[in-house]
């Protein structure tokens, strides 16, 4: 089951939207970036953005929405969000398959490092 945060968003697709944030934001305009990060890692209101950045709601809504849109785009051309995933779980496989300590620990690193 999804975890429902207020406003219906999910925990599943703010740790999705996070994570296309890490992998493409220097993509985006320092001004794109900053909303963006303030809106999806920082969970502030547009109301607590469009203050801080000086500019309307509005604005911000359509700068969030327009980041959605080109990090997505990023990633349907990209799939380094999809392989990180498929990586990290073959790496969670091998730790569930193993007892020897060593593994767990070179495994984990791997998955730092990515």
């Amino acid at each position: 089951m999804k975890n429902t945060l207020a406003g219906g968003r999910t925990l599943e697709r703010l740790e999705y939207k996070g994570m296309l944030f890490d992998f493409y934001s220097e993509l985006l305009t320092p001004h794109q970036k900053g909303i963006y990060e303030d809106a999806v890692l920082n969970d502030l209101s547009l109301g607590e953005i469009a203050d801080e950045h000086g500019i309307s709601r509005q604005g911000v809504h359509d700068i969030i929405k327009r980041c959605d849109r080109i990090l997505n785009d990023y990633e349907e051309k990209l799939h380094l969000v999809d392989k990180f995933g498929r990586i990290r779980d073959r790496i969670q496989r091998i730790n569930a398959l193993t007892d020897d300590e060593e593994i767990k620990q070179l495994s984990n690193e791997i998955i730092e490092e990515l």
